[in-house]
């Protein structure tokens, strides 16, 4: 009997680490850029050229005017607040609202059309309207809601609103936290609007060519997706799996060890 339970106990402890070990998966390779070369090795790679975004209608931007009278400055930077709503809450930005008609309305100065300007120019024109009346005018402009939705097999999918406007996909990727063990990283999808069109591009992290891509470096609302591997859905059903297989072990052992009495 003693000889028989202790044969049970063996058998079933084999059975449970052979069982086990099927249901692990195996490592996965994610290392980035694997054709980077050594570390020893000199590795110059061609960026992508940077575009600088355009302003569209129903952007935000935070526009600040400085005079030489502090009281005028402020009655010019009067602020309209819009809420913009990321999966975290609600975040209420403060700026000006680009309307249908490219236009955002100024106190004092008025309407300013910027529809299809950089920054960089809309704060020059903003600046050539505010010296009429005022001397030495400073002016600053930029994107307060310029986001990126990051979304599929990240660790923190979200809408992120970036104060940065040259913003890459790695940066995007880095603020959610990087992909999970099941993302794709030689599918990286990126959708991108543009004149009222998808457009869809598909970048490889495993590769450096993804430097000279033109999606490396994103635009506003761009969104990046992250498809899931098939071996998600294998290791979401490996439990099952090994719990049958368990059951079944321990069914065997037991019948093995009755007719061994």
């Amino acid at each position: 009997m003693n000889k028989s339970l202790s044969f049970c106990l063996k058998s079933f402890l084999l059975f449970y680490i052979v069982a086990a070990f099927l249901g692990c998966s195996g490592v996965k390779n994610i290392a980035y850029f694997q054709n980077l070369g050594t570390v020893d090795s000199l590795n110059n790679i061609s960026l992508a050229s940077f575009k600088e975004p355009t302003i569209q209608a129903d952007d935000i931007l935070a526009i600040s005017v400085f005079t030489i009278d502090p009281l005028t400055g402020m009655q010019i930077n009067q602020l309209a607040t819009q809420s913009v709503q990321d999966l975290s809450g609600s975040n209420a930005v403060n700026g000006f609202l680009v309307d249908k008609n490219g236009e955002i309305e100024l106190s004092i100065i008025g309407k300013v059309k910027l529809l299809g300007l950089t920054t960089f120019k809309a704060r020059d024109l903003i600046r050539e309207k505010a010296s009429v009346d005022y001397k030495n005018a400073n002016v600053q402009v930029r994107f307060a809601n310029f986001k990126v939705n990051v979304i599929g097999e990240v660790v923190k999918p979200a809408i992120y609103i970036i104060p940065n406007e040259k913003v890459t996909v790695l940066d995007a990727i880095g603020l959610a936290g990087d992909l999970t063990l099941y993302g794709k990283r030689e599918n990286v999808l990126v959708i991108r609007e543009k004149d009222g069109k998808k457009e869809y591009a598909r970048l490889n992290l495993y590769d450096t060519n993804i430097f000279s891509s033109p999606y490396y470096y994103l635009k506003q609302n761009d969104i990046v997706y992250v498809e899931p591997h098939k071996s998600k859905t294998a290791a979401l059903n490996a439990p099952t799996r090994t719990s049958i297989g368990l059951i079944l072990s321990a069914v065997s052992v037991l019948v093995l060890a009755i007719t061994r009495l």
